[in-house]
C-alpha cells in the first residue's frame, strides 16, 4: 500500500464517522486555538508597552539627586555630564513636573493639569532647557525649540505637544500665539509632532514645555531633582548611567549602617526597563503557552483513545490484509496517517478560530488593537498537532499492527 492509498482510506474513515472524528478533534482545535490565543494577546500586550517605552525616548538615562547640603545639584550634574566624552552623550535637561494646579487658556477653551474626571483631557505643565525635546525624543512639527537666551531671560514661551495643540488650536497654526497659563500670557514658538500613544496615562502628547528658570514663578523656586540624560547608543547608554551612578556614590557615601546623611542620588536607564519588559513577555508566552498545551496533551489522549477503538473495530480488516500479504511497517503507517490526518484537520480548524479569537480579543482586551499571530506560531502549533496524533497513535498502531491473521479473521 503507497501513501496515495494510505491518506485516501484515512480520509474515507473520517467520512464514514463524522460526529466521532469531530468530537476526537474537538481537544486538538480547542488546545491549537488556545496556544494561538493566548499567545497573540501576551505579543499584542508586549507590543503595546514597547511602543509606550520607545515614545517615552531611547537610549535615555534618568538621573534623581537631592542634596542635603545645600549644593545645587543642577549645576553640578550639568557640570558633569557636560565634561563627558561627545560620543557618549548628546543633551541633558532637567525635567520639572509642575503638580499644582495650572489652568492653560486660548479663547474659551480651558484645560487644566488637575482634571481627574477625563485623563485625556488633562495636560501636564512641565520646565525644560533647549534639549527638552531631543531627551525625550520629540520631533519639532512647526517653529522653534526652546533657546538658550529663552532660559537665560526667563522668556515667557512655550512649546506645545501635538495633542495640547490638537485641542486649542485644532488644525491652525499655534505658532506666533499667546496663550495664558494661570493669567499669565506666554508665546507659542513651536509645536511637537504627536506621538498618538493609545491609553497615554502619562500625558506625552498633551505636554506644554516651558523655560525651566520660571521655576522661580510657576513652582515657588522648588529644588531641581531630576534630569534626563540623551546618549548616543544604547552602549553608551550602560557606560553613562554606571559613571552618573559612580559620581553621585562619591557625593554621598554612606556610613557603616548604609545610610546617607549628605543626600542621595540613582541613575538608571529606560533600557533596562526595556529588556525586563521583554523578558517578562518572554516568560509569560511560555506560561500561556505552557497553560494552552495542556489542553493539546488532553486531545491527544482522546486521539488514542479512539484509535484503540478504530483497531477493534476494525480487527477482521487488519486480519485480511495481513492474511493476504500486508507487512507490518503498511499496517503502522496506514492507521499513523490516520492518526496524523484527525489532528491535522484539528489544527486547521484550530488555528482559524485561533485567528478568529485573536482578532475578537484584539478588539475587546486591547482597545481595538488588530492581533494577527505571529506566523511560527501558527505553523508550530499546526505541527505539533500533527507530531502529537503520531505519538499518540503510535500505540494503537502498533498493537494493530502486531495482530495474529488467524486470532484478527475469528474476531466479529
Amino acid at each position: 500500500m503507497n501513501l496515495v492509498q494510505a491518506f485516501k482510506m484515512a480520509f474515507k474513515s473520517i467520512a464514514m464517522k463524522k460526529t466521532r472524528s469531530f468530537l476526537t478533534m474537538l481537544g486538538i482545535i480547542i488546545g491549537v486555538a488556545s496556544v494561538v490565543i493566548m499567545v497573540s494577546v501576551v505579543s499584542g500586550q508586549n507590543k503595546k508597552q514597547m511602543e509606550w517605552m520607545e515614545a517615552m525616548g531611547n537610549n535615555i538615562v534618568d538621573v534623581y539627586a537631592y542634596s542635603n547640603t545645600g549644593q545645587d545639584m543642577d549645576a553640578i550634574i550639568n557640570e558633569y555630564v557636560a565634561a563627558l566624552d561627545k560620543k557618549l552623550v548628546v543633551g541633558i535637561s532637567p525635567v520639572i513636573n509642575l503638580w499644582g494646579e495650572m489652568i492653560v487658556r486660548y479663547g474659551g477653551k480651558t484645560y487644566s493639569t488637575q482634571n481627574w474626571d477625563d485623563w485625556k483631557d488633562r495636560i501636564q505643565v512641565v520646565l525644560g532647557n533647549e534639549s527638552y525635546g531631543l531627551c525625550n525624543d520629540y520631533e519639532l512639527a512647526e517653529g522653534r525649540e526652546l533657546s538658550f537666551l529663552d532660559i537665560e531671560k526667563e522668556n515667557s514661551v512655550c512649546v506645545l505637544g501635538g495633542g495640547l495643540k490638537e485641542k486649542l488650536f485644532n488644525y491652525t497654526s499655534p505658532v506666533g500665539e499667546t496663550i495664558t497659563i494661570n493669567g499669565l500670557p506666554y508665546l507659542v514658538i513651536g509645536w511637537y509632532q504627536a506621538k498618538n500613544i493609545e491609553e497615554d496615562y502619562s500625558g506625552i502628547d498633551n505636554v506644554l514645555l516651558l523655560p525651566y528658570t520660571v521655576n522661580r514663578t510657576l513652582n515657588k523656586n522648588q529644588t531641581i531633582s531630576d534630569w534626563r540624560i540623551k546618549c548616543t547608543s544604547s552602549s553608551a547608554t550602560s557606560e553613562v548611567t554606571a559613571r552618573v551612578q559612580n559620581f553621585l556614590n562619591g557625593m554621598f557615601p554612606t556610613d557603616e549602617n548604609g545610610n546617607q546623611w549628605d543626600g542621595y542620588g540613582y541613575a538608571n536607564t529606560n533600557n533596562d526597563w526595556q529588556q525586563s519588559a521583554q523578558e517578562s513577555a518572554r516568560m509569560q508566552t511560555l506560561v500561556m503557552g505552557g497553560i494552552a498545551a495542556i489542553s493539546l496533551l488532553v486531545g491527544g489522549i482522546g486521539i488514542m483513545n479512539i484509535m484503540l477503538v478504530t483497531v477493534t473495530e476494525r480487527t477482521r480488516e487488519i486480519g485480511i490484509r495481513k492474511a493476504i500479504g500486508a507487512e507490518r511497517r503498511s499496517i503502522i503507517a496506514q492507521f499513523l496517517i490516520e492518526a496524523a490526518v484527525i489532528c491535522g484537520i484539528g489544527g486547521i480548524l484550530g488555528i482559524i478560530f485561533g485567528c478568529m479569537g485573536s482578532l475578537i480579543a484584539g478588539k475587546f482586551l486591547l482597545d481595538g488593537m488588530i492581533l494577527w499571530p505571529d506566523q511560527g506560531i501558527v505553523l508550530g502549533a499546526f505541527l505539533f498537532s500533527v507530531v502529537l496524533g503520531i505519538i499518540f497513535g503510535m500505540y494503537p498502531a502498533v498493537k494493530a499492527s502486531g495482530l495474529q491473521p488467524v486470532v484478527a479473521l475469528r474476531a466479529e
